[in-house]
């Protein structure tokens, strides 16, 4: 783990207010494993006081890419940041998705910004898996494609690709997806992951889902980011420091 201030190279603006902002930071990006994250403190004022969790999206050679939207204050600083300025990074942190192991088929299931850890995952997975990536969003604007791999595309309104949302469209490929060996990969709402979770215990699915969670220090000492265990009733986990990654069956979303 590393404390680094790092400067922007560049800040680029894909769509509607969402943002990827590239920063040199050799040290992390040498370590960085898909699916971890860095807690950013976005300017050197004590306003926003709270550093913000960023999943890294992508990695090339020494450069970091982090993927957000402008929600509040602390995204619309990172938002107008200049090549050159520094930003104080802390990490990598927590547990990332565990991408060896014996399947074929890698399904990345994503809804709106949950697809931003994926295309480092992408890039890490290499030709090693076959990758279906499953993207949904409300409308045709919350659809976000960078850098993803053989997409297929859902939203509530049905103002781009299959009208529902992104479980709904897994749902009705699950049964071709299932002559594969595949393991699932998710990041995106509580409630998609609700659905999802649902999904994957009805067809005794392998699923590693990125909770999405506010976490002021990163590795565990504020104890401000719990979540139920399922293996250890009346127990918590952290979520930044057991997680952000987790079997989707071993915890309560």
């Amino acid at each position: 783990m590393f404390i680094t201030k790092a400067p922007v190279e560049k800040v680029i603006e894909l769509k509607n207010h969402i943002f990827i902002l590239k920063i040199f930071a050799p040290e992390i990006a040498s370590i960085i494993k898909p699916g971890e994250f860095l807690n950013v403190k976005v300017c050197d004022s004590n306003f926003p006081l709270l550093r913000r969790p960023f999943s890294v999206c992508d990695v090339e050679g020494d450069f970091i890419f982090l993927m957000f939207n402008i929600f509040g204050e602390g995204t619309k600083i990172l938002a107008n940041k200049h090549k050159g300025d520094l930003i104080d990074l802390l990490g990598p942190l927590g547990k990332g998705f565990n991408i060896e192991g014996d399947y074929d088929t890698a399904i990345l299931v994503a809804g709106g910004l949950g697809v931003a850890p994926f295309p480092y995952f992408i890039r890490k997975i290499g030709n090693s898996k076959k990758i279906h990536s499953f993207i949904g969003g409300k409308t045709d604007k919350d659809i976000i494609t960078y850098r993803m791999k053989n997409i297929t595309i859902s939203t509530d309104d049905g103002s781009l690709g299959i009208k529902g949302n992104v479980v709904e469209l897994l749902e009705q490929n699950i049964e071709k997806l299932k002559s594969e060996r595949i393991k699932i990969f998710a990041c995106g709402p509580n409630a998609m992951l609700r659905k999802l979770r649902e999904l994957c215990i009805r067809h005794n699915l392998n699923c590693e889902a990125s909770i999405e969670c506010a976490m002021a220090c990163g590795f565990g000492i504020c104890q401000g980011c719990p979540i139920e265990s399922v293996n250890y009733p009346d127990k918590y986990l952290l979520v930044c420091k057991n997680g952000p990654v987790f079997n989707i069956r071993d915890v309560v979303i």
